[in-house]
């Protein structure tokens, strides 16, 4: 009988690149075995084999053996014996000493085996890799060309989830050895040919999705005459465009039906799974060959499979703490902070009566403290707008409370009473232990694309504001900085609203930025060192604000800003509303990227006003005017929570705490808007109008007052004449309208009115009220008494008035400003003196009567108005 002192190299049927440098590893671990060529390769293995591998490598086939010879054999890649073909009956042999190398999971029990190192990563490769290492062998380039062939392969080029760190390490090495990345460039770059097109067409048009446990599994159908090499980068590209979590292809080619399986989630071990058909692979990526079952046979015995081995996925029954540490509406920021510290809790659900109300954080609870309301109950600043999942909550949901709504706590909730919570804690935990999970259940649809806005920029702004948008992110390129246009404007771009004042913030020096484009442009600067800010004033006119980015902090409620530099993420958590904080690049290679931080376009998609924090009001109490008139501006709506936390800081009194010149700034900007009734009847439907005082009220006369104001503002506009007025102080005077004079000084003090400015305002509104009431009682009027009446009254005082007036009225006030005013009478101090008058106080008495006499058309000729100064003289009585 022959000695057997043979050792062979073997892998399995229809070898791919990882089992082919697999082999060629093990050569490298033993020396004198010799490497059987695969009987059958993958297209691009047979090429490279046939090329450079069997001489190279010195490849030998099977059939040139006596199997009589063989002593050991060593497995690579693969443990069943169904895919060895003939070499099973020599493994089988108990005289044959079996070592086995293989990342697929189980192994076959029904393989002898003497020797074996079987490992869950993502290829063969690796696993001999870390014994050359660790054994000193070296690496030729060439050899680390196939095993990095062979690594890129069968992880998806470090993309499918059986990816593990020891094969990132791995790749590390093999380029360290001289691998060739053009190399395997070439072999895995493939333009598709028609019948591909053809056939991938098909596939799209088969797929079909069954829903197992709640987990889509999606299973497609396409027939061929031929075998097509390569099959498996269609199926390639059909997860690139349609991102299966699962998917099984069957393939009808030359009398077989070929199974290939990719799965993400761990729920779901396509290996196992075909092993059912004598196939193999791993729990990620898994193939098999059948004979004699049409497709449909083989369809129907895969959902069978399916619905027995696709394992219950994870729930959040499963991932919850239990039982639950609650506290109630009524603890107090200091008792809620010693809980947290005590149990080392980032967040606690706020309970009444068995339900889960709110939820309040550390970070809310130090702001809080910070700001010395250590006292205040935690419903005052808890989060009252939170989701709440069921016991049998999916992964997907569990990550889409969590991370898509930035929660640190989850309430668990059955028949509305709390049952337990999912923490960040819980969730990390789960995926420390089950890596693949992320990758898989928690990651079913695409992840969102980076969105540029270049078109849209390009729609609605002027080309010479591109070019200059564009000169300034290449300014800052060359600093080395980041800039980005921000806030409203990038606002008000996303919802085609027409808005040229630009913003910019700059993560670097916005002052060195603004002195660079100062210089390019021939442009005017105001620089603010304390804050970083510069203004730039274009030769045309127009301006841009630059800011450096940087974080503000808040000494006590209601008080002005400290500020820090920072970054834009930081910069933008510092303002109001989510839709305000919103950023656009501006610099060269990522021009128009839109950035957003805190889901501002799906607030603005949803219509809704919502603020960043929840200490928000506390810290700037008048963004609660800004909310309400950012709702009404655009027609959103305020948050759930957002509206709570407005209700809560009014219960502190925050406003009171606030300048006056801040509140008042607000309230010019509400009266500036287009129907500042609607938000001045929303700011008294939240109580806010008693919260900045406590006679301010609306009901339906001030309500009619302003619709009249607004009215006669409109019509005034419309006879395009060049006097200027303040719109502001016409409504304000609109809304004092109802108080009494000690209420309106009480309110103009909390404004911050100086003296001179109150006492102004007092006088004019004064005479205001007195003319109303005289005119009320006259059915007609004299023109030169509304004229003499007027004429020396601020114009915001005189519309007014107009808006208080009757219909019949507003007419005498109508024809003033279009016709009385200008009036003025023929005769002038010259024409006096050349009648023999001597100049002095006399002059002023007849030109004023002159005036009154024209205006009531007493006189309408030179004539008249000579024969009504001889009268004057004469002493007659004109009256």
């Amino acid at each position: 009988m022959p000695n057997r002192s043979i050792t062979v190299i073997a892998t399995h049927e229809n070898a791919d690149f990882d089992a082919l440098a697999s082999m060629v590893a093990a050569k490298k671990l033993y020396p004198e075995a010799i490497i059987i060529a695969p009987g059958s390769q993958e297209r691009r293995v047979r090429e490279f084999v046939l090329n450079m591998a069997i001489e190279y490598f010195k490849l030998v086939k099977l059939k040139e053996i006596d199997l009589k010879t063989i002593k050991r054999v060593v497995l690579v890649d693969n443990s069943q014996l169904s895919r060895i073909g003939a070499l099973a009956e020599v493994v089988k042999n108990p005289e044959v000493e079996v070592h086995i190398y293989d990342h697929h999971l189980p192994p076959d029990p029904e393989t002898p085996c003497h020797f074996s190192i079987i490992k869950p990563v993502g290829s063969t490769v690796t696993i001999l890799l870390k014994l050359l290492r660790e054994k000193g062998i070296k690496i030729a380039p060439e050899e680390a060309t196939l095993m990095a062939l062979g690594l890129y392969e069968d992880t998806g080029a470090f993309t499918f989830r059986s990816t593990t760190k020891e094969d990132l390490e791995a790749g590390a090495y093999l380029l360290e050895c001289g691998a060739n990345l053009n190399v395997i460039s070439e072999l895995f770059k493939r333009e598709l040919t028609a019948e591909d097109v053809s056939l991938l067409n098909d596939l799209f048009h088969e797929a079909q999705t069954h829903f197992i446990r709640g987990i889509p599994v999606v299973i497609t159908k396409v027939s061929t005459n031929h075998y097509i090499d390569d099959f498996a980068v269609l199926v390639h590209h059909f997860i690139e465009i349609e991102n299966p979590p699962v998917l099984f292809v069957l393939a009808r080619m030359e009398g077989r039906i070929f199974i290939i399986a990719r799965s993400k989630l761990p729920e779901v071990n396509v290996a196992e799974i075909l092993e059912v058909f004598n196939g193999g692979g791993h729990h990620a990526a898994a193939s098999a060959a059948v004979k004699g079952l049409t497709p449909m046979q083989v369809e129907d015995k895969l959902l069978k499979l399916l619905d027995k081995k696709i394992k219950q996925p994870k729930v959040a029954r499963d991932l919850m703490s239990h039982p639950v540490k609650g506290i109630s509406p009524e603890t107090t920021i200091e008792e809620a902070e010693a809980i947290l510290v005590h149990y080392d809790f980032n967040a606690l659900p706020v309970i009444k009566n068995g339900e889960v109300v709110g939820i309040i954080t550390r970070p809310v609870v130090d702001k809080a403290l910070y700001h010395q309301l250590s006292q205040q109950p935690v419903k005052r600043f808890m989060t009252t707008e939170f989701p709440i999942l069921s016991p049998e909550a999916s992964l997907s949901e569990i990550k889409e409370a969590l991370l898509q709504h930035k929660q640190r706590i989850v309430p668990v909730v059955e028949n509305k009473k709390l049952v337990g919570v999912i923490t960040r804690k819980d969730f990390l935990n789960y995926l420390l232990t089950n890596p693949s999970a992320f990758l898989g259940g928690l990651d079913l649809e695409r992840q969102p694309r980076r969105k540029f806005v270049t078109s849209l920029l390009n729609e609605k702004l002027p080309k010479h504001i591109i070019s200059l948008l564009k000169k300034i992110g290449m300014i800052a390129e060359n600093l080395g900085y980041n800039v980005y246009a921000v806030g409203g404007f990038v606002r008000d771009l996303l919802l085609r609203q027409e808005n040229l004042d630009i913003d910019l913030v700059v993560e670097g020096d916005g002052i060195t930025l603004a002195k660079k484009l100062q210089k390019e442009i021939n442009a005017h600067i105001h620089t603010y060192q304390k804050f970083g800010t510069a203004v730039v004033i274009l030769p045309d006119g127009f301006r841009l604000d630059i800011a450096t980015a940087r974080t503000e902090y808040y000494e006590f409620p209601g008080a002005l800003p400290k500020v820090e530099m920072s970054s834009l993420k930081l910069d933008l958590y510092r303002r109001d509303f989510t839709i305000n904080a919103l950023a656009i690049k501006l610099n060269p290679k990522q021009f128009g990227l839109l950035l957003d931080f805190f889901g501002a376009q799906r607030d603005l998609k949803e219509r809704m006003i919502r603020v960043l924090y929840n200490l928000s009001f506390v810290e700037d109490p008048t963004r609660i005017l800004r909310a309400v008139r950012f709702e009404q501006r655009f027609g959103f709506r305020i948050s759930k929570q957002t509206l709570d936390l407005i209700r809560q800081a009014l219960k502190l009194n925050l406003l009171f705490q606030t300048t006056g010149s801040r509140i008042w700034h607000e309230l010019k900007c509400i009266f500036g808007e287009t129907n500042p009734a609607a938000i001045i009847e929303r700011l008294n439907e939240l109580s806010v109008l008693k919260s900045l005082h406590p006679a301010l009220k609306w009901d339906k006369s001030l309500k009619k007052l302003f619709k009249e104001i607004e009215a006669v503002l409109s019509w005034f506009e419309l006879l395009f004449l060049e006097e200027k007025y303040v719109k502001e102080e016409v409504y304000l005077l609109g809304l004092l309208d109802p108080l009494k004079e000690e209420e309106v000084n009480s309110f103009l003090t909390v404004l911050e009115f100086p003296k001179s400015k109150k006492e102004l305002f007092f006088e004019k509104r004064r005479e205001i009220f007195n003319i109303y009431g005289l005119w009320q009682k006259k059915r007609e009027i004299k023109p030169s008494l509304v004229y003499l009446t007027i004429k020396e009254i601020p114009l915001e005082f005189v519309l007014y008035l107009m808006a208080k007036l009757s219909p019949a009225k507003k007419k005498w006030l109508s024809l003033y400003f279009t016709q009385w005013r200008d009036i003025k009478p023929i005769l002038t101090g010259d024409d006096l003196k050349a009648m023999g008058l001597k100049p002095g106080p006399i002059f002023r008495t007849i030109l004023e009567e002159l005036l009154k006499a024209r205006l009531d058309g007493k006189v309408k000729t030179e004539e008249d108005e000579k024969k009504l100064v001889k009268k004057i003289l004469k002493g007659k009585n004109f009256h």
